[in-house]
């Protein structure tokens, strides 16, 4: 097969039919609501039904992987959308409790074959934190919103072998 003749496996931006799971940090909830309102709206944006998309609170980062694992295990859902803000103390605490929440959405995306979108704001300061919440530099819920419906599209071409020609 020639390069030309390759099929491009391309993913859509539309939400339509998709079921998401979002599971938000109630932690640095000043952060996360904003975090949570830009992550609906870029599915709702994309054609998502507010009725395929469930919303979990957790306490806090840590928490991400045991709901994530409890989701994945209904195989309900298309994609997931992690959001919290993990904001640096003076403490070694934020290196812990980042790290294994990353590690819990790395498993939880492998053990369940569905695409996990890490929202999960890690930063040094609260300014950074609510800059990057609808501040200045976007909002990273949005931005992973649009990531979890690109990739559940993606993994739904892929497993259909049926690529999108552009």
């Amino acid at each position: 097969m020639s390069e030309k003749t390759k099929p491009i496996f391309d993913a859509a931006l539309n939400a339509e039919g998709l079921q998401f799971g979002i599971v938000v940090s109630r932690f640095n909830g000043f952060v996360t609501d904003r975090l949570l309102d830009g992550a609906l709206e870029a599915l709702e944006r994309s054609g998502a039904d507010r009725n395929d998309i469930d919303v979990v609170y957790v306490p806090g980062a840590w928490e991400l992987s045991i709901a994530l694992q409890t989701l994945g295990q209904t195989k309900k859902y298309d994609a997931f959308v992690c959001l919290g803000a993990v904001i640096r103390g003076d403490t070694p605490h934020f290196e812990y409790v980042a790290g294994e929440a990353a590690r819990g959405m790395a498993a939880a995306s492998a053990r369940f074959d569905v695409p996990v979108a890490n929202g999960v704001l890690t930063t040094n300061t609260v300014d950074q934190a609510t800059d990057r919440a609808g501040g200045k530099e976007g909002n990273k819920g949005f931005d992973a919103a649009m990531t979890a419906i690109e990739m559940a599209n993606l993994l739904r071409a892929l497993r259909s072998s049926e690529p999108r020609r552009n």
